[in-house]
């Protein structure tokens, strides 16, 4: 895969996941427009990059604002020459159950994360549209976002929102040939790093070995190198006319995520009164109610670690 003469641009590539999307992206040949909030941080994914012969411009600033939006645009241009993908990555946590969740929880990860990816992605957009560019735009998901996670309720939001955006942006973009995806990544990062249940798949990692299968092929847990991959192939001129996606990667798995489908219809002459619901759909809405959350198979004993300590 070769993104020779392409550029892109990675927020919240200072660390992590979007450090390793810019190395991946930068490897295959693009220049690469590094974002943090951090300038060690981003100065530190740019040395990596240059240091292995690929080209880097770094932006310090918080997503968010249109102004950083717009300033990510400028700097690709400027430096480089064009622009041709953007990867939304950047993202703040703020978990807390709903009663202990405050405002300003709420209102900084959907600032960052949703209004992060509309305002960087309406710049990037404009300027698409305005050169005739057939941009690649990569946006990054989550499972919480698909299926909810305890404590989330912000991230849950967000990242349900970023899905629904893209959906809508596929229409509006789909004919100028920018496409438009989200990524639903599955890897090893801090926030893993801290639960048990992974602790055998980050000892492998830690230590330079494969993860065991159990998690890379059942649960599709890997490494940040995992997930580099397919937003390397949606950045590319290879991905025309695939818009409006949702793919999730991690490990040795890869998914296409369906779009929201009714599990059941029913038709009642005159319409649903309540007590209609009651007398003739609630017993079969009972039989399709849908799950929510993750639900993991329990480990293996030999993966066990809470079992090995005890």
């Amino acid at each position: 895969m070769s993104l020779t003469d392409r550029v892109a641009i990675v927020t919240g590539s200072g660390a992590g996941l979007g450090a390793g999307y810019a190395r991946a992206l930068a490897a295959a040949g693009a220049a690469v427009v590094v974002n943090d909030v951090s300038a060690d941080a981003a100065e530190r994914t740019a040395a990596e990059i240059r240091d292995a012969g690929g080209r880097a411009a770094v932006v310090v600033a918080p997503v968010g604002p249109s102004e950083t939006a717009q300033q990510l645009v400028e700097v690709a241009v400027e430096t480089f020459g064009r622009l041709d993908a953007l990867v939304t990555n950047a993202g703040v946590l703020r978990d807390r159950s709903l009663l202990k969740m405050t405002d300003d929880d709420f209102d900084t990860v959907i600032g960052v994360h949703l209004r992060g990816t509309f305002t960087c992605v309406r710049s990037a957009w404009t300027h698409f549209k305005e050169t005739g560019t057939a941009g690649r735009i990569v946006t990054i998901g989550s499972p919480t976002g698909q299926r909810g996670t305890f404590g989330q309720t912000n991230y849950a939001a967000a990242k349900a929102g970023i899905v629904g955006m893209v959906r809508t942006w596929a229409l509006e973009m789909g004919r100028s040939g920018t496409t438009v995806n989200a990524v639903v990544p599955v890897a090893a990062t801090a926030m893993t790093r801290t639960v048990p249940y992974f602790a055998a798949a980050i000892e492998a990692e830690d230590a330079g070995q494969p993860m065991p299968d159990f998690y890379r092929k059942g649960l599709g847990f890997g490494t940040t190198d995992d997930v580099a991959g397919v937003v390397v192939y949606l950045a590319s001129e290879q991905a025309a006319g695939i818009n409006g996606q949702v793919i999730g990667v991690g490990g040795d798995r890869l998914q296409l995520w369906s779009h929201p489908e009714p599990v059941l219809s029913l038709e009642q002459d005159g319409g649903w009164s309540a007590d209609a619901i009651s007398e003739v759909a609630a017993a079969r809405i009972r039989e399709d109610l849908q799950s929510v959350g993750e639900r993991f198979p329990a480990l293996p004993a030999e993966l066990d670690r809470s079992t090995q300590a005890s």
